[in-house]
C-alpha cells in the first residue's frame, strides 16, 4: 500500500534543515527548499533549479506540494477580479482582487464555507467544510499579486480577510499564514497592510491582542442593538454586543489600534434614527471609524439597500459625533465579486 505523502509545507524550516541531515545531505539544503516554497512559491519540485535531479527526486518520493488552482477567473467590468480557487481536496472557494488607482488589495477566504449564521451572506448558506491549511490563504495572495502585476502593472499592497469564513475560527492558521506573507522569508508584506474581519468573537479577539498582532481588526456589525443583530446574525444570541464591546475595550487597551466597524444599512431594519445613535454609543469607547457598505444582494429579496436619505442620516450623525465615516460602494457586483455575494452561484 503507498504510504501517503507529506505536505511539504506544513513543515518548519528547522523540520526540512533535519530531513536534509537524517538523509545524509548538507541542512543548508533545506534553507533553500524553504525559500522555493516561501519565497518564490514554487509550485513543483521539479521547477527547485538550484537542487540536483536526484534531491528533486527524493523530495518527489516523500511529498507533496498541495498548490491551489485558480479554477476560473472573472473580470468585472469595474476592473475586480474573483477567482473560483480549487483546493487540494477538490472544494472551491473565492477570493477577489479589488483595485483602485492607488492600490489592489486582496480579499481572502479563510474556510470553505463558513462557521457563523449571518442571514444576508451567500457563504454562510454553505455551512463551514473545513478550515484552510496556511499554505491554502498564502497561495490566494500570490494568485491575486501575480494577477495584480499582470493587469495593473503593479504588486499587490493590502489584504482583507473578508472573502468565505470566519477567520478567528480558524485562528492558528490565519496566524501563520499571516507569518508567512509577513515574514522576510515570504511575501515580506507589512502587518499594517493587512485588514482581519471579524463578525465579533469576544474571547478571540481578546487572544488576539494578547498576542500582539500587528495587522488591523475590523469588525462586522452591522446594529449596536442586540436585538436587531441576534435578528441578521443569530451567532450575537451567544456572543453578545456586551461581550464584545468588553473584548473590543480590551484590544484597544492592549494594542492602541483604532477599530474599524463594518455596517450595512437595510431598508427597515437598521434604517431609523434609533440604530444611528446606538451606533454612535457604541463607537464611543475607543478610537473607531465606521465604513458603511452598499448592500450587495443574494438573490431573495429579504434583505433590501436602504435609500440614500438613511445613508446621510448615519453619515451626518457620526461626522456630528466626531467619529469618522466612509461610504464604501461595491466593486465587482456584476460577477458576485461584492461583499457578502462570495459563493452564490457556487
Amino acid at each position: 500500500m503507498e504510504t501517503k505523502k507529506k505536505d511539504i509545507r506544513a513543515l518548519t524550516k528547522e523540520q526540512l534543515r533535519d530531513f536534509f541531515v537524517a538523509h545524509g545531505d548538507k541542512a543548508f539544503r533545506g534553507n533553500q527548499v524553504y525559500e522555493w516554497l516561501w519565497q518564490k512559491s514554487a509550485h513543483s519540485f521539479e521547477g527547485m533549479t538550484n537542487l540536483s535531479k536526484a534531491t528533486r527526486e527524493m523530495l518527489e518520493a516523500n511529498f507533496v506540494i498541495n498548490h491551489i488552482r485558480v479554477d476560473q477567473m472573472q473580470r468585472s467590468s469595474d476592473g475586480t477580479i474573483k477567482n473560483a480557487v480549487r483546493l487540494h481536496d477538490g472544494l472551491v472557494v473565492e477570493s477577489v482582487l479589488i483595485p483602485t488607482s492607488s492600490r489592489t488589495t486582496a480579499c481572502v477566504s479563510s474556510q470553505v464555507g463558513c462557521s457563523l449564521d449571518c442571514r444576508f451572506c451567500a457563504t454562510a448558506r454553505l455551512k463551514r467544510m473545513r478550515n484552510l491549511n496556511p499554505d491554502e490563504i498564502y497561495d490566494q495572495v500570490v494568485a491575486i499579486d501575480n494577477e495584480s502585476r499582470l493587469y495593473f502593472d503593479r504588486p499587490l499592497s493590502n489584504i482583507v480577510f473578508m472573502g468565505m469564513g470566519e477567520p478567528l475560527m480558524n485562528y492558528n492558521n490565519v496566524l501563520k499564514a499571516i507569518e508567512k506573507i509577513t515574514s522576510p522569508e515570504g511575501l515580506a508584506m507589512s502587518p499594517k497592510r493587512i485588514t482581519v474581519s471579524t463578525s465579533g468573537v469576544p474571547k478571540m479577539i481578546r487572544k488576539m491582542a494578547d498576542d500582539g498582532v500587528k495587522f488591523k481588526l475590523a469588525v462586522s456589525l452591522h446594529s449596536a442593538i442586540d436585538e436587531i443583530r441576534t435578528t441578521i446574525m443569530p451567532f450575537n444570541a451567544t456572543f453578545t454586543l456586551a461581550d464584545l464591546r468588553e473584548a473590543l475595550q480590551y484590544w484597544y487597551d492592549k494594542t492602541k489600534s483604532r477599530i474599524t466597524y463594518e455596517y450595512v444599512v437595510w431598508k427597515g431594519i437598521n434604517d431609523t434614527q434609533k440604530d444611528v445613535d446606538a451606533l454612535v454609543r457604541f463607537c464611543r469607547f475607543a478610537p473607531s471609524k465606521v465604513n458603511l457598505i452598499e448592500y450587495n444582494p443574494i438573490d431573495d429579496g429579504e434583505f433590501l439597500q436602504a435609500p440614500d436619505s438613511a445613508i446621510d442620516r448615519y453619515v451626518d450623525t457620526l461626522e456630528r459625533n466626531g467619529i469618522t465615516v466612509t461610504v464604501r460602494r461595491s466593486r465587482g457586483k456584476d460577477i458576485d465579486a461584492a461583499c457578502g455575494q462570495l459563493a452564490n452561484k457556487q
